[in-house]
């Protein structure tokens, strides 16, 4: 019989603490192994129990959920799912969290430190856990960060690049995006992001990139050079040289999806669509990357060794959609060899 998952609760509300906890407890996979009120609690604990999965407020006093993070995965890398209010600052520290190396996030319903509809979303952290539980930390995984990029020869024209990545894709994409040169075809992004979320990643990529980077609108006019981000509870697609967001029902249960976007860059844009699928969990992007190859596209799929979780590469791979597999170090110079022909 299979260990339960040892699951540490960091918040600074005795009333959070009980309640997380309690959901945590209440399925049969896990154990609560401690809690925590602050980040200095958090780092001890951390240290002393080896829980295999931290929940970790943002908002702490004395040191917070930032210096926390920080803490922890420079001594004790272990998975980290951040719990986050739903206003402007607190996606802009989220952002910086998965920058850092939490595996996920998970909004507070209300938008406020202490939510009392925490209970909304006990089934997502329950799965939000399970997938931390089978991921690997980042840190140790990155042999190396944003490699010097070089100039594509010759930008194919009318092409398009396309990313998806879902449970460990901000910070992947964090480490590839900076890498890339300026001069670029459209690049469109999903990540599997809630609403009130994306405005924030985009806006986190843009101060990194030599490009621009954007949350995408509807019927946002395609440029080069640009990335397109698509927002929380909407499916991209791209259409006669325009963005159109939808709300048809989800796709593998979530919205945007992968699939999608990449679907609508292969009918677009035919051979000249470079599809790239990095870390997540379950197959969403599968089936696109294959338009995409069956279309004469070119497609970058990341290896086993970096994914935080090897689901959606996988899945891919499984499927004949991976044209080259390589780790996620090594996947902006794959797009630029592509991109220069």
């Amino acid at each position: 019989m299979r260990r339960p998952i040892r699951v540490l609760v960091v918040d600074d509300s005795a009333l959070m603490r009980r309640m997380i906890s309690d959901m945590v407890s209440s399925s049969p996979d896990f154990v609560v192994v401690g809690t925590a009120r602050d980040g200095g609690e958090a780092i001890e604990k951390v240290s002393r129990l080896k829980p295999d999965v931290v929940t970790l407020d943002v908002e702490m006093p004395r040191i917070n959920g930032i210096e926390a993070l920080t803490h922890i995965m420079m001594h004790n890398p272990t998975p980290v799912i951040m719990l986050s209010a739903l206003t402007k600052e607190g996606a802009e520290i989220t952002m910086k969290a998965l920058e850092l190396g939490a595996v996920d996030f998970l909004p507070k319903p209300g938008g406020k430190s202490i939510s009392l509809g925490i209970e909304q979303v006990r089934e997502e952290l329950i799965k939000k856990l399970k997938a931390a539980a089978l991921s690997r930390p980042r840190r140790l995984l990155m042999k190396q960060r944003r490699p010097p990029s070089a100039h594509i020869r010759r930008l194919p024209e009318n092409s398009a690049l396309v990313f998806g990545a879902s449970t460990g894709g901000p910070g992947t994409l964090m480490d590839i995006l900076p890498a890339l040169p300026e001069k670029l075809p459209p690049v469109f992004i999903v990540q599997h992001m809630p609403p009130g979320f994306t405005a924030s990643f985009a806006s986190r990529l843009n101060t990194l990139t030599k490009f621009e980077v954007k949350e995408a609108g509807d019927g946002d006019v395609v440029e080069p050079g640009v990335g397109y981000v698509a927002p929380g509870d909407y499916h991209m697609e791209v259409r006669r040289g325009r963005i159109r967001l939808n709300q048809q029902p989800r796709l593998h249960g979530v919205r945007p999806a992968v699939d999608v976007t990449m679907e609508s860059a292969a009918r677009n844009y035919g051979s000249r669509t470079v599809g790239v699928l990095l870390t997540g969990m379950g197959c969403d992007g599968a089936a696109g990357l294959k338009k995409i190859r069956e279309a004469g596209g070119r497609t970058i799929v990341e290896s086993e060794e970096t994914c935080v979780v090897f689901g959606m590469p996988k899945a891919a791979i499984e499927a004949g959609a991976a044209e080259i597999i390589a780790p996620s170090y090594r996947i902006a110079e794959e797009i630029r060899k592509v991109l220069s022909g």
